[in-house]
């Protein structure tokens, strides 16, 4: 649930979502569920010439299964705030 509530406070911010089959689409982050699925809208690919059937797509749903990384911006990221919920969680789980 960690990551879900962290997920859930980037809404509305730009991102880039690289899937497993290495396409990147970036796009701002309109939803996220517990399985981590995404819906992005505005979106654009990184690489329009691999993948031109991408050009007329402008919102996504991306199942979180197929998700390799997720590229947050810098400045919206407290990784203080991430590492003490980490511990938190750790420290319940254990319990």
């Amino acid at each position: 649930m960690l990551f879900y509530s962290f997920f859930k406070s980037l809404v509305g911010k730009d991102v880039v979502v690289e899937l497993k089959n290495d396409l990147s689409i970036c796009g701002t982050l309109h939803s996220v569920d517990q399985y981590l699925n995404i819906k992005l809208t505005d979106i654009s690919v990184t690489d329009p010439e691999k993948y031109p059937h991408m050009l007329s797509v402008k919102n996504c749903f991306v199942r979180g299964s197929v998700v390799r990384y997720v590229q947050l911006p810098a400045d919206e990221v407290d990784t203080g705030l991430l590492q003490d919920a980490a511990r938190k969680e750790a420290v319940q789980s254990k319990q």
